[in-house]
This record gives structure tokens, sequence and C-alpha cells, in this order.
């Protein structure tokens, strides 16, 4: 599943090495999500055979994913961006054996080799496999079954931090979310048109909300006032241009404080702790 907005020219390279995947995929789902341009013109020249959603107005991709994890046939779903693509063409296969001795899997991600760190693409040690609190998705193997037992991604999220916060569900309940060198994705990811203090702001607003949704009371109490102390400190390293703005994010996030106590699903403080635990 790949989420997209007005990035044709890169999800045409990541469609044709889907197209080229041995065995290939058995579904493929694309969600173009307020496209202006013409991706869904280079989805139907490269993989005519995907499904294709189309949002007018952009949902977001967590919204997006959400959707496409629900609408799957499949029970092993590879979540791609449309800029990253795995670099074994055998993937589907290898995935697949490595699920099917493994029943308490619910995330299975890999090492990537991203334009953001250069040093990636010569290495050739990723390290050995361990369990994680979070993952990627744009290099990430999920199970449907799993995730329909679940609360699943926050659409309200819109952009960033469903990883964590669904990890979060899936270690409380029981399941393991497990980095794998077994893979490598291939990410050209790029800086162009990214607002750094508005990447901040959102995964500092939607990491107050998960805790607001998943950390039992009355420790939640705690949790939050570290949350907002943690990422003033981060915006404090930025410095004052950062510091300025730091309560933009508080308002938006105190907006939605009935809406995520409305949606509270807490985990057991054994749990929560157990999930920061992780690397």
């Amino acid at each position: 599943m790949i989420t997209t907005r007005n990035r044709a020219e890169a999800l045409q390279r990541t469609c044709e090495i889907i197209a080229a995947l041995s065995p290939p995929p058995a579904e493929v789902l694309i969600t173009a999500d307020g496209c202006a341009d013409n991706t869904v013109n280079v989805i139907r020249r490269h993989l005519s055979h995907a499904t294709v959603i189309v949002n007018k107005s952009a949902r977001g991709s967590v919204a997006c994913r959400d959707v496409m994890m629900r609408q799957a046939r499949a029970d092993l779903v590879f979540a791609l961006d449309d800029d990253s693509y795995p670099e074994q063409m055998d993937c589907i296969a290898v995935v697949s054996r490595f699920f099917e001795e493994r029943p308490r899997l619910a995330v299975l991600h890999f090492p990537q080799r991203s334009d953001e760190y250069p040093e990636t693409f010569s290495q050739t040690e990723f390290g050995p496999e361990h369990l994680t609190r979070s993952f990627a998705n744009s290099g990430a193997v999920l199970r449907r079954s799993t995730y329909l037992q679940l609360p699943g991604f926050e659409p309200r999220f819109f952009h960033m931090y469903e990883e964590p916060d669904y990890a979060l569900q899936c270690v409380a309940a029981g399941y393991d979310v497990l980095f794998s060198p077994i893979l490598t994705i291939r990410h050209h990811y790029s800086g162009e048109a990214r607002d750094e203090i508005r990447i901040h702001h959102r995964h500092a607003r939607n990491e107050l909300w998960s805790t607001l949704m998943r950390c039992p009371f009355p420790f939640a109490l705690g949790m939050v006032a570290w949350r907002v102390f943690s990422q003033f400190r981060y915006a404090c390293k930025r410095g004052w241009s950062w510091v300025i703005r730091e309560p933009a994010w508080w308002w938006q996030a105190l907006a939605e404080v009935p809406y995520c106590l409305r949606k509270r699903r807490p985990v057991s403080w054994a749990s929560y702790k157990h999930w920061l635990s992780l690397p």
C-alpha cells in the first residue's frame, strides 16, 4: 500500500519496481490523496492492475493507510512511501515465509538506504534483529488480521506518529514489532518543501494525543507533562524562532482533548513501560 500526493515522478520509479517484483504482490493499493498532478495516469500506465483510491481533498497519509489496511484482501500488507521500495525483487516470498514462522509478529520493518543518511548507501551491516517500539511505514510489513483487532492508525493524526502509536497497541496486546535486515529499503528521501517546524509541531501534537488515548491514569498526567517539556526543550535547542512558535501546537492539541478522551483505549502501565523500554 502506498499513499501519495503530487509526487508523480517519485511514484513512477516506485511503481516500476513493484511491477518487477517476483513473485508479484497479490494486490496493490495506492491512494492519490488530493493530487493535482498526473499521479493517476502514472499509476494506470505502470501498474494497470492497481486499486486506486482517489481523495479529491487531502485526508492525510494516516487516514489513507487506515482505509487501505481495512480494504486489503491479503493478510500481509507491505507499506511503502511513494519514494521508497524494497531492493530485493523476491521480497514477497521472503516476508511470507518469515511471517509463517512467527505467529505473534504484527509488524516487520527493515533498514533503509536513504538520501537523508548518505552513509547508508555503502553500509553492509545493519545490526541484528531486535524488537522495537516504532517502525517506518516507508518500509514495513503489517499483519492485517492483527491490525483489525486493534484501534489501528488514528486518522485524526493526519501525518506522523501513527507508527509508534500502533506499535504501542501491538506490544500491549502481546504482539511483536520486529526490525530485521532480511530486506533493505531504498528511500529516495528529499528535504524539498519540508517545513521542519510544521513537522515538529505535528509530531509533538500527535505524540501528546497518543499519550492521552493510550497511557493509563494517573500516569498519563506525568507523561503529558514530560511530553510537553521534552518537545519544548527540543525547540529551545533549535533557537528562538522555534521557541516563540512552540505554543502553536499546544493549542492544536488542547482543542482535541475531548476527542482523545472519547477515543481512550488505555493499556496497562506495565505494557506502557515495556513499550517505552524498547529501542
